[in-house]
């Protein structure tokens, strides 16, 4: 056997080794991050992400001088009560928040938070 190939075949040796080691280290790494998410409650999760939205204010525009929802268009025909579109577009153009919103209040309290 030459000279010259016995360091190249003891650097092989010591890269897979290397190679070995790390790998081993990297896996028992994620096992324990694994192990650490399962004891992560899923609702106290959800708690944290979705509990602030109920807080989040739908028109960010509300109350301003320059909100395009707070516009309405009405009419009224004979002796009928008026119809108006601010019926529905006020709630929002005041600053209500998703939590506040008519049909989201009823579902609302689902949410975590």
């Amino acid at each position: 056997m030459a000279r010259h190939a016995l360091p190249g075949s003891k650097r092989r040796t010591l890269l897979s080794a290397g190679l070995t080691v790390s790998m081993a280290g990297a896996a028992l790494g994620l096992a324990g991050a694994a192990a650490q998410a399962d004891q992560i409650s899923v609702p106290h999760a959800l708690a944290g992400t979705l509990g602030p939205l109920k807080g989040l204010q739908v028109d960010p525009l509300a109350n301003t001088g320059v909100d395009p929802l707070d516009n309405g268009v009405g009419t009224s025909v004979g002796d009928f009560k008026p119809v108006s579109t601010k019926a529905v577009t006020d709630t929002i153009t005041k600053g209500a928040k998703i939590g506040e919103l008519p049909g989201v209040a009823l579902l609302s309290p689902l949410l975590p938070g």
